[in-house]
């Protein structure tokens, strides 16, 4: 069985000796009741991992040596980044979870018009730094070292104001291109998914003016949590390592 894996945002090198943070320790001690001289992995999403040890348990500090370093990738050959429409609750968490186990390098949320989820000042800053969190440890669970950013929530209009470079696709019922109708990408690919109540006229009439493609998903109406994750498959399938 692999080794529990932990995200560390702190430099990490071969020989040091720490305790790990609050967070993972108490998930290394309570919830998978590891013990001294279990094995464990470290990273910190600056590439590669580190082999360690744990050394000394009490209570919930968790003191670990790092013996030796691997500079080993799990990355995708497929370079998509994900702008997905913002989501309630849970709905949100699980498809950025799921997005990074599908490979993608970078996390854009947006905010629509017919959003449920309305994100300003500190409460958008917190729920950043909550998905930010859900991204790690999907890097933990899939075996990602390299940890994509979740950058602030921004308008769809503000993002494709500021948008430069790669291919800009959006899911769209009303699509005629299927993904495998395109050709393959020559460099990264933007994804683009709405929100629950989906894109209005003039939000859709924006990203046509970006020049973004269009595409469908068959001929169902997917869940705003499931689109994305569908068509991320799909594109590892057409184009990628799956």
């Amino acid at each position: 069985m692999p080794s529990p894996r932990f995200y560390l945002n702190e430099p990490l090198a071969p020989g040091a000796r720490f305790s790990l943070p609050p967070g993972p320790a108490r998930h290394a001690a309570r919830a998978l009741r590891l013990g001294v001289d279990d094995a464990i992995t470290l990273f910190n999403g600056r590439g590669g991992e580190y082999a360690a040890r744990i050394e000394r348990i009490h209570k919930d500090e968790v003191a670990v040596a790092i013996t030796g370093f691997a500079d080993v990738e799990r990355e995708s050959t497929l370079r998509v980044m994900l702008a997905q429409g913002i989501s309630s609750g849970e709905r949100m968490d699980y498809t950025l979870q799921k997005a990074v186990e599908l490979g993608v390098i970078a996390i854009q949320p947006i905010s629509a018009r017919r959003s449920v989820v309305k994100l300003t000042g500190e409460r958008a800053d917190r729920r950043t730094a909550h998905w930010q969190g859900v991204v790690a440890s999907a890097c933990e669970q899939c075996g990602r070292n390299q940890v994509p950013v979740v950058a602030p929530p921004l308008a769809l209009a503000n993002w494709l104001g500021q948008h430069t470079g790669g291919r800009l696709l959006f899911l769209s019922p009303l699509a005629e291109a299927r993904l495998a109708d395109l050709p393959p990408p020559e460099g990264p690919d933007w994804l683009v998914a709405g929100p629950e109540g989906g894109f209005e006229d003039d939000e859709m009439a924006a990203l046509h003016a970006a020049r973004a493609i269009p595409v469908r998903l068959g001929p169902r109406v997917l869940r705003t949590e499931t689109a994305a994750l569908a068509a991320l498959a799909a594109m590892q399938t057409l184009w990628g390592d799956f």
